[in-house]
């Protein structure tokens, strides 16, 4: 099979090109290049390269270095801002997949190959019934990365193959190890896609600026101390904040007043939730509910975590659908995306967008 491969300089999507290559694929390597917001070359995509071409001369493969820089900037970073600004968090990795590495790439690339290939911890399941696939998650519960996907759209889907996710990530370094890899041993990388170590306050603030405002403490209404801009804060945050006799968690956003309240304590009541309502629901491969939705059981997830919480889903009369967690749900983040599994967490069906109370767009005396 003629198969385009991601490759990122990773361990992960290094053994992908190998196990590839063990099953007889015909594969043509390509790194995507995105250059920093201020027009600039990047340091560590330049280290990313050279580790690329030396697996694609390893394996005597064809490698091209593809640049989607604006598409990228255009799209998902103008994404992520736009959601900021409203006081919402946004997730960029999971729309740099939809729409970079399965969509533009696809669009201008990988429509040329009969599949696309990534290092990413899932997996495909087809069904012999349908004859449609669905997105399964990976053997490494810690590792999978389904969430990460759970935007992309069924022709994505279907072009896609995931080639190590029937692995757990310790036989990944073995294979690495036992192959020579030269990044065998090299860490995972952290961050927003593509931007490598970017510093996620800097790269907001070059862009939004500042604005001072109030911490205020919810349950008192005492001040606190002061916050640069709502923008610099997300719920269920703890770190950052520059307080002292905490811990002290963000439970609400006020945007209409630069108003950011906490509440003290690592049990607090207030960064906890069971109820996540959800819009713009995705269906990935199609909706296994139906319009009859209601009280259904699923397991999900809130933000990228090695857990599946259980749940139940149930459709509104609007559209829209609410889950009804059966644990206690830590920092519940309007804006996220909330992934939908069955109920043994082994078919990611898909996402929605966390809406809520806790941010507040409008005066409260209004």
């Amino acid at each position: 099979m003629k198969i385009a491969v991601l490759i990122s300089g990773g361990v992960d999507s290094a053994v992908a090109v190998y196990r590839l290559l063990e099953q007889g694929h015909d594969l043509h390597l390509f790194y995507i290049r995105i250059g920093l917001d201020n027009g600039e070359g990047d340091c560590s995509a330049e280290e990313d390269i050279e580790m690329c071409r030396f697996i694609a001369d390893k394996f005597h493969l064809p490698f091209e270095v593809v640049s989607l820089h604006e598409e990228y900037w255009d799209s998902v970073m103008e994404y992520a801002l736009r959601t900021v600004r409203q006081g919402l968090t946004p997730n960029p990795d999971i729309m740099c997949n939809r729409m970079i590495k399965f969509g533009y790439f696809e669009q201008r690339w990988g429509h040329e190959f009969e599949k696309t290939a990534t290092g990413h911890y899932a997996t495909t399941i087809n069904d012999p019934i349908s004859g449609k696939v669905w997105l399964g998650t990976a053997i490494d519960k810690v590792k999978d990365q389904t969430d990460f996907l759970a935007r992309i759209t069924y022709p994505q889907l279907a072009h896609a193959l995931f080639p190590i996710g029937d692995m757990p990530k310790s036989q990944v370094r073995e294979i690495a190890v036992a192959t020579r890899m030269p990044n065998a041993y090299r860490h995972d990388s952290q961050g927003i896609c593509f931007l490598g170590k970017i510093n996620y306050n800097d790269f907001i603030r070059r862009h939004l600026g500042e604005r001072p405002g109030a911490i205020v403490e919810i349950e008192t209404g005492r001040k606190l101390g002061e916050h640069r801009g709502f923008w610099f804060h997300t719920i269920g945050q703890r770190k950052g904040l520059g307080l002292s006799g905490g811990p002290w968690y963000v439970v609400k956003k006020n945007v209409h007043d630069n108003v950011i309240y906490v509440s003290n304590g690592y049990d607090t009541e207030r960064q906890y939730g069971r109820t996540l309502h959800l819009t713009e629901m995705h269906w990935i491969t199609a909706d296994p509910f139906g319009p009859d939705c209601s009280n259904t059981p699923i397991t999900f997830k809130n933000r990228h975590m090695p857990e599946f919480l259980p749940g139940r889903l149930t459709r509104t009369a609007e559209g829209d659908y609410i889950i009804e967690s059966e644990r206690k749900v830590q920092g519940i983040a309007p804006g996220q995306f909330a992934v939908v599994y069955d109920p043994e967490s082994r078919i990611c069906y898909g996402s929605g967008i966390i809406t809520g109370r806790n941010i507040e767009r409008e005066h409260p005396d209004l």
